[in-house]
């Protein structure tokens, strides 16, 4: 049995088609912070999950070419920033530790000017109301993010936000092969998902934001990504990722 782990959320329909339908795969659906835990835990064998993770851990495998992105907004993460007032607390849907971790980038570098000094973060449940909760600035992520309701509060689209400062595109989620996995055999059927997604349109939501096929600029993304979340000391250095097929990259 190959034991794979999707996102819940619209945004990754496009990269799971049929897979629950394929004999010998057992299919299991989470928020990305809990597939984290599944394949550190052995309990999957690959799974879509935060782009940050690749760079956590090691002995992971990515696999080259698929993923979810966006080269301007993504629509489907978003913060949402009380106006009028210096942000002093953060409340953040966990579920995704990318976008946390974008967020604290973000907040500590383009935003700083922004952030009170004694600025606080608290993991909260997710909402579709962001108005009505006591934060100054709120993230929210997948149908949760995308559905939510501004009310009178600023948004923050995550993937534009990256984009404004860094002029590329912004890579959410890869798909990790846990130590071990037989990318022979897991590869083919993510990329068969993945052409069954396109050809029957399976929506995400996002109206076209967000993108599937991951090119060279989506790579040049995802690796100053990990080089800020680096600097910043959010993930390790230990941890290099290796594509499955390729040799190992550095991406100090």
């Amino acid at each position: 049995m190959i034991r794979i782990g999707g996102v819940p959320f619209g945004v990754g329909r496009p990269l799971l088609a049929g897979l629950e339908s394929v004999p010998g795969v057992e299919l299991t659906r989470a928020v990305p912070t809990q597939l984290i835990e599944g394949l550190r835990q052995g309990a999957l064998d690959a799974a879509l999950v935060s782009s940050i993770e690749a760079v956590r851990q090691p002995g992971y495998r990515v696999v080259p070419g698929l993923g979810i992105a966006c080269r301007e907004e993504i629509r489907s993460v978003r913060a949402f920033r009380r106006r009028g007032t210096a942000i002093r607390s953060v409340g953040l849907d966990a579920s995704s530790a990318t976008s946390v971790t974008l967020l604290r980038i973000l907040l500590a570098g383009p935003r700083r000017d922004e952030v009170a000094p004694d600025c606080t973060f608290e993991v909260i449940r997710p909402t579709r109301s962001p108005d009505a909760l006591p934060h100054d600035l709120v993230l929210l992520i997948g149908d949760d993010g995308l559905a939510a309701d501004a009310g009178s509060r600023e948004v923050w689209d995550m993937g534009r936000a990256w984009r404004e400062w860094t002029g590329l595109p912004f890579v959410f989620a890869v798909w990790l092969l846990a130590p071990g996995a037989d990318a022979a055999r897991i590869t083919p059927l993510l990329r068969m998902a993945h052409e069954l997604g396109s050809r029957i349109g399976s929506g995400d939501g996002t109206e076209g934001a967000a993108h599937y096929v991951l090119d060279d600029n989506d790579m040049l993304g995802l690796r100053r990504f990990w080089h800020e979340a680096r600097q910043a000391g959010l993930a390790g250095t230990g941890a290099e990722p290796v594509f499955a097929g390729m040799q190992a990259e550095g991406f100090s």
